[in-house]
């Protein structure tokens, strides 16, 4: 092949597949096949050796014929078109507009794309299934107890839960087990429908900024980030392996939770500590529900008729794990988990923000080992600690409402650190255009809402419809009347659906 040749068949290469390519690497192609740049030049424009950049782009080179060989999209085009051409030769008019109706036709099916969204626990798998772009959920689901012999597949067909119990000993098995029910339901009518898969990892460091492509240096960089991580990255990372083989020619993107948090300044992500256990230690706050405050606050913005980049708002994702953060702009300049998801607010099982002093008084006092402290802060603490009946808003909400002197006392502290961190955020934010509830219990649990607005009503003049309130789970719904100072909302998050537009994005559909 002469380079004329291969000029013109790495364009189309590039065209079809480059977005499965790292940044770096579609740069080098792009400044070598599009814009007749010498090794030597591209050497200079980034500041790398000229061996440097002929390895990525043969690398590169390389993973473009690797995808060709395995979808055949470049070859397929070709073939249509070559048949095509030759049917319209014959000369016969009416099978003309039979050809355009089906190459109509194509274009339709082009822009309809399966994109599966991904949630691998240590020990779960939960899956939503999109056609994109039109953000359609084709079936849901999760597999739950991976690695017993009792393991439990639920998937949605046609609105109704079937559910299964059998053994499933790994990952690997979860994926196969949800990719056969696919095509046994019909869902799909093979699983060379599904283009691309969205992949949570709850932990990306400070080296992601954005959602990406999947590779080795992607990998890697999941894997370095275990230990900020330990059960939620290890998962992730065998999900992934676990879909990448199941699924070899489909497109797989990061959606970290860390990433909506990469634009908080200094003062905000780093810790009063020694400088240099940052700099060798990368000890920082990361923060995490990054994909649901980007959702709802973007949400919020749509709902409010306006532009995210015109808006100051506060978004509380309140779950068994919670979170809540100071969104400016459309960028995240606060955020109240920290370097793990222990640190900010009182959560189900999770002490929140302590002295750390208690920690070393505790192990000196009772001997307790490391992992004990570690068990008894994230397991032991939060509304089942205070409580010390239940780590359920379900059963704490039922408890209080029996006059149990824990449970009130669990909710009262539970508010009182929720209105600690919005205050705190209304004051760094400069005020406050909406507040939004989100997540398990800011979208179901009526009762915390109001207790939460109210502490805040006489200091920033909200004001909500308490009746209102108390009918509205789980739905989009504004509950401030027409005289509050801010904006109240309840939006469900949809994490899936960010996950899912980001694949469909980056993988170039």
């Amino acid at each position: 092949m002469d380079r004329l040749d291969k000029t013109k068949r790495m364009n189309a290469l590039i065209d079809l597949y480059a977005q499965l390519l790292t940044p770096k690497q579609r740069d080098i192609l792009a400044l070598y096949y599009e814009e007749d740049f010498s090794l030597a030049e591209i050497a200079e424009c980034l500041a790398i050796t000229r061996a440097a950049v002929n390895d990525h782009l043969k690398r590169s080179e390389k993973l473009l014929e690797d995808y060709e060989k395995k979808l055949r999209l470049l070859a397929l085009q070709a073939q249509r078109n070559e048949i095509y051409g030759k049917i319209k030769a014959l000369g016969y008019q009416e099978v003309i507009p039979y050809i355009e109706a089906l190459e109509q036709t194509e274009i339709q099916e082009d822009t309809m794309t399966k994109i599966i969204s991904v949630n691998a626990g240590s020990s779960s798998l939960k899956f939503q299934l999109f056609d994109m772009p039109q953000e359609q959920v084709l079936t849901s689901g999760n597999v739950e107890r991976i690695g017993l012999s009792d393991g439990i597949f639920t998937i949605k067909v046609n609105g109704e839960k079937i559910t299964k119990t059998l053994d499933i000993k790994d990952h690997s098995q979860a994926v196969q087990l949800l990719l056969e029910a696919l095509v046994e339901h019909k869902i799909v009518a093979n699983l060379d429908e599904i283009k691309g898969v969205g992949h949570r990892v709850v932990q990306g460091g400070d080296r992601y900024d954005q959602s990406c492509v999947i590779d080795d240096a992607v990998e890697q960089v999941i894997v370095e980030c275990f230990d900020l991580a330990p059960l939620h990255n290890p998962a992730g990372l065998v999900g992934y392996r676990a879909f990448k083989e199941a699924l070899p020619a489909a497109g797989h993107v990061a959606v970290f939770d860390t990433a909506f948090h990469q634009t908080m300044k200094p003062e905000s992500y780093l810790y009063p500590l020694p400088m240099k256990w940052y700099r060798d230690y990368k000890i920082r706050r990361y923060g995490m529900h990054g994909t649901s405050h980007q959702y709802v606050s973007k949400r919020c913005a749509e709902l409010m008729q306006k532009d995210p980049k015109d808006l100051k708002i506060i978004t509380c994702h309140l779950g068994n794990g919670a979170s809540i953060s100071a969104v400016d702009g459309g960028k995240c300049i606060n955020t109240s988990m920290g370097f793990t998801p222990l640190a900010g607010i009182m959560m189900g099982t999770r002490s929140g923000d302590i002295d750390p002093a208690i920690v070393l008084y505790m192990m000196k006092k009772t001997g307790m080992s490391i992992d004990e402290m570690d068990h008894a802060l994230n397991k032991e603490s939060g509304m089942l600690g205070i409580s010390e009946l239940s780590s359920d808003a379900r059963d704490i909400e039922k408890a209080c409402e029996e006059g149990h002197e824990g449970a009130i006392l669990a909710t009262d502290l539970y508010v009182n650190r929720i209105i600690n961190v919005v205050g705190g955020y209304y004051a760094q934010l400069g005020g406050m255009d909406a507040l939004v509830f989100a997540g398990g219990i800011g979208e179901n649990d009526h009762k915390i809402r109001r207790l939460v607005c109210e502490k805040l009503e006489s200091a920033f003049g909200i004001q909500i419809d308490k009746e209102l309130n108390a009918k509205c789970r789980g739905i989009e719904q504004k509950l401030s009347t027409d005289d509050s100072r801010a904006e109240v909302w309840l939006i469900p998050t949809n994490e899936e659906l960010v996950i899912a537009r980001d694949a469909y994005r980056l993988l170039g559909f």
